[in-house]
């Protein structure tokens, strides 16, 4: 359908600037996690056992990399609605992740990986494109729905090629960096 008429059809829908917030969001979630990269972790903590966290991050990313697959399936079949609603799932079990990641590291400290040779190469490899794209991913995913909700179909199709084996690249090898570095915590 074309941008100009499906904008149109509803004489009630103005098209909003999400650039700002995306960009405001996009500097902030990548500077703390950042930050949280360098440091330490709180001395002494003991009220829960923290390596539960990495825990549930893994299953935060595993439910949105299976939420993306069944998005991916539904928007392949042409069924937008149930795509939607699992780009929103997806965005959830995101969110939620990034909830979980952020409190583990400002709560402990970096766990080194114990590792030796091909499997050090690796989980390097695997982490490094992890991190490369999960910075990547947030203003790729933030713009592909800003898209979306502005009734640009076109742009959206456009960038969501490449945000969607992106986003589904960045969660599956989160849990399979989870499963890498699991045994050293």
């Amino acid at each position: 359908m074309n941008d100009s008429k499906s904008v149109g059809m509803d004489k009630s829908f103005q098209k909003r600037n999400y650039r700002p917030m995306i960009i405001i969001l996009s500097v902030v979630l990548i500077g703390a996690i950042g930050v949280l990269a360098g440091m330490p972790g709180v001395e002494d903590f003991d009220l829960f056992d923290v390596t539960i966290l990495p825990l549930l991050n893994a299953i935060f990313n595993s439910f949105t990399f299976l939420f993306l697959v069944a998005a991916l399936i539904a928007i392949l079949k042409r069924n937008v609605t149930v795509h939607r609603r699992f780009i929103y799932a997806a965005f959830v079990t995101t969110f939620l992740f990034l909830i979980t990641y952020v409190a583990f590291h400002y709560l402990s400290p970096s766990t080194p990986y114990g590792g030796e040779g091909f499997m050090a190469a690796f989980y390097y490899f695997i982490l490094i494109t992890h991190i490369v794209l999960a910075a990547a991913i947030v203003p790729l995913a933030l713009t592909s729905v800003a898209r979306a909700w502005n009734m640009e179909n076109e742009r959206h199709r456009k960038i969501a090629r490449w945000t969607m084996p992106i986003w589904l690249y960045v969660s599956f090898t989160g849990v399979l960096v989870y499963i890498l570095i699991s045994p050293y915590y």
